[in-house]
């Protein structure tokens, strides 16, 4: 018997999956609270995923984390769901329960609301623009619409994809559009919910798109700045940052739901910030 088979395990599945932290953070959340686990990443097409979770569980498996393409694909995978994974119809925390069923959460809502809080990002009657309306936007809609915002509009490049999620959330001030329809318009604060950032791309966006003063936030996160980091740099943002702090709370929440225990956040995302901004 192997050493790590003593110990708990965990594991991200996602596809790509390379680029991963997850196991940095989830490793200095388990030092630093004196919990015994291991968490590995794993590459796991949508193909694969079915057979993959099972076989993770199977074979002792206690907890998972899923990302993309997988998010949706666990909301359906999951036997019982949180309030906020049934919202976000997408989840990103798997566990196995104590009678063998599967529990799923998403703690991408709360991951973005904290570090933004962190970042003192204003969000109460802000004018909010979210592009892309895949499994990431899902898990934050709901927790941002309960923070007031002025309006919170949902820009994807296929506008209907927009206006089908907009409409399974029921508040006034939300909204949806295609990416081609924000020209004249403008936003306090800009989030980043596409895969875009992942090979270092962009979504077509027009001038002018983010108001004086405003902020943007990439839910990508890399070792240099994302492209559209850079972008809102371009556009003289207050603010503009990637999703290394939304990661790490994120995370924080999830090992909350396995162990029970609230890692210290602000000590990991110090640390990573200056491993990678030290690199040469």
């Amino acid at each position: 018997m192997s050493v790590n088979s003593l110990v708990d395990q965990y594991a991200v599945f996602g596809d790509p999956i390379q680029h991963s932290k997850s196991p940095r953070i989830h490793t200095l959340f388990a030092e630093q609270t004196q919990q015994p686990l291991v968490y590995t990443a794993q590459r796991v097409p949508a193909s694969d995923f079915t057979v993959a979770v099972s076989d993770f569980f199977a074979h002792g498996g206690k907890g998972l984390n899923c990302t993309v393409p997988l998010k949706e694909l666990a909301w359906n995978y999951a036997e019982h769901l949180s309030a906020r994974a049934t919202l976000a119809k997408a989840v990103n925390t798997l566990k196995i329960m104590p009678d063998g069923s599967i529990y799923g959460d998403n703690t991408d809502g709360v991951g973005l609301l904290n570090d933004l809080k962190h970042n003192h990002i204003q969000i109460a009657a802000s004018r909010i623009l979210v592009l892309g309306a895949g499994g990431a936007t899902r898990g934050i809609v709901a927790p941002l619409l309960a923070q007031n915002p002025q309006q919170l509009v949902i820009a994807n490049r296929t506008a209907s994809k927009a206006i089908g999620l907009v409409q399974e959330f029921r508040s006034t001030v939300i909204a949806a559009c295609s990416l081609a329809a924000l020209s004249g318009r403008q936003f306090d604060l800009i989030i980043n919910a596409t895969s875009a950032s992942l090979s270092d791309d962009l979504p077509e966006l027009p001038e002018n798109l983010l108001a004086t003063g405003g902020s943007c936030y990439d839910l990508a996160y890399a070792t240099q700045a994302t492209s559209f980091v850079r972008w809102g740099i371009a556009q003289q943002a207050v603010k503009s940052l990637d999703g290394l702090g939304m990661l790490v709370e994120q995370a924080a929440e999830a090992f909350y739901v396995w162990r029970g225990v609230h890692p210290d956040t602000s000590t990991v995302i110090n640390l990573l910030n200056a491993e990678r901004f030290n690199k040469s």
